[in-house]
């Protein structure tokens, strides 16, 4: 089972949750997760969890936050997982928000300095399994500094793509790739 995990104010009915939906069918879900990091997670593990009891096998594609999340995840329970456009410290970029916008919905909310520490409690500092990983970067990147990503996982399978955005622009041209990662 693949588990999408959305970036920052998105949700699991998002662009790219979608086309990943459309081409991974039944092999993924695209839950919509809080805000609130430390509740992110838990339900996150809670997927993780009861997809490991019926013995099923657990990939990870993380956007933005998301890869932030899967670097996590990925490290804590030994899962695949392909980072696209990764936040490497999100803590960082997000604490100087405020007040933010669900794109999805259009709901407000509010990032908070509590919402931070919950993100620097979960940041790994030293990746077990670099293998694990799937990179995939764009240089067009406007909020996030792709560098980050290479400095951090520079033994992972590391795909730079020149030009693009953070949302990473015709997504779908990877997602034989992706597939092609997860079986090996």
């Amino acid at each position: 089972m693949i588990i999408y995990i959305h970036g920052f104010g998105s949700s699991g009915h998002g662009g790219k949750a979608t086309l990943f939906k459309e081409f991974f069918k039944n092999d993924i879900i695209t839950p919509s997760l809080s805000y609130v990091p430390t509740l992110a997670i838990d339900t996150l593990e809670q997927l993780i969890k009861a997809f490991q009891l019926k013995g099923e096998t657990i990939n990870l594609i993380g956007s933005s936050l998301g890869g932030y999340y899967s670097i996590y995840l990925a490290n804590k329970y030994n899962l695949k997982a392909v980072l696209i456009n990764p936040a490497i410290f999100p803590y960082k970029i997000l604490g100087k928000i405020g007040m933010a916008k669900n794109y999805f919905d259009e709901t407000s909310f509010e990032i908070t300095s509590t919402h931070m520490q919950q993100l620097k409690q979960i940041e790994v500092k030293s990746i077990e399994n670099e293998n694990n990983f799937l990179t995939l970067l764009q240089t067009g990147d406007e909020i996030l500094d792709y560098k980050q990503a290479i400095k951090k996982l520079p033994n992972s399978y590391l795909e730079v793509y020149e030009g693009g955005n953070h949302s990473f622009c015709n997504i779908e041209n990877y997602f034989f790739k992706i597939d092609s990662f997860f079986n090996k």
